[in-house]
């Protein structure tokens, strides 16, 4: 059972995350939903900045909940629980890549040509009518732009600017230094604003969707997995 400090440091879990947690511990169910509703789309969205395939990213955040899970009663409240799920997801999503390119020079070759072209985010137009085509065209630039910066400006650019994290934020997650961080978002930026010109502005807000079709199969997945009924 993690032990709960009397005085906190910024750093470490809020109160909240770690009743979550020990809630988990009895097998509550409703705690697991609770911590996989209010995860899941920064979870996807990290994954899928990585590995830069929807299917695969959605794989990785479960597998990620799964090992989370079974070694929940480490949790020991040093980060926030977003922090510690979003550091295994990396971790999965990571070592998802080095298996990938381990692979034949036949399979790597079809990979490769594959992450050249364009993958769309999830788009739920049919269930958003009001979108426009106008908005549309501009996100699929700036999901475009993103996708082809390279892996280690893309995930600070996703934590910084598409999750909102702070520079301090960003660097306990990617266990990077806060001057790297600004780096290679200074970096980053500079290439998005290169293939896009000056269309990231308020509309950079509502680029990558999560669908909550995609929150739900995710949970009900995990859920399943843990032994819980449907």
């Amino acid at each position: 059972m993690p032990v709960v400090r009397n005085k906190r440091n910024a750093a470490e879990a809020p109160a909240g995350d770690i009743d979550l947690v020990r809630r988990a511990l009895t097998r509550d169910a409703d705690a697991f939903r609770t911590i996989m509703q209010t995860h899941n789309r920064r979870l996807y969205r990290l994954a899928r900045a990585i590995v830069r395939n929807d299917g695969e990213a959605e794989d990785i955040v479960q597998e990620a909940y799964v090992s989370a899970f079974t070694a929940l009663d480490s949790f020991g409240g040093a980060s926030s629980l977003s922090t510690w799920l979003s550091r295994i997801v990396i971790n999965e999503a990571l070592g998802r890549l080095r298996k990938n390119r381990r692979a034949s020079a036949a399979a790597a070759k079809i990979a490769q040509n594959s992450a050249a072209q364009i993958i769309q985010f999830p788009l739920n137009t049919s269930e958003d009518p009001e979108r426009t085509m106008a908005q549309r065209q501009i996100l699929q630039l700036v999901e475009r732009a993103t996708d082809n910066l390279p892996d280690a400006y893309r995930t600070v650019f996703i934590a910084r600017i598409i999750e909102g994290l702070s520079i301090d934020e960003t660097a306990e997650l990617l266990c990077l230094r806060p001057e790297t961080v600004k780096t290679r978002l200074h970096r980053a930026r500079h290439l998005v604003r290169k293939q896009i010109d000056q269309q990231i502005g308020p509309m950079l807000l509502d680029a990558f969707p999560f669908a909550g079709r995609r929150c739900e199969r995710i949970t009900a997945s995990v859920m399943k997995r843990l032994g819980f009924p449907g």
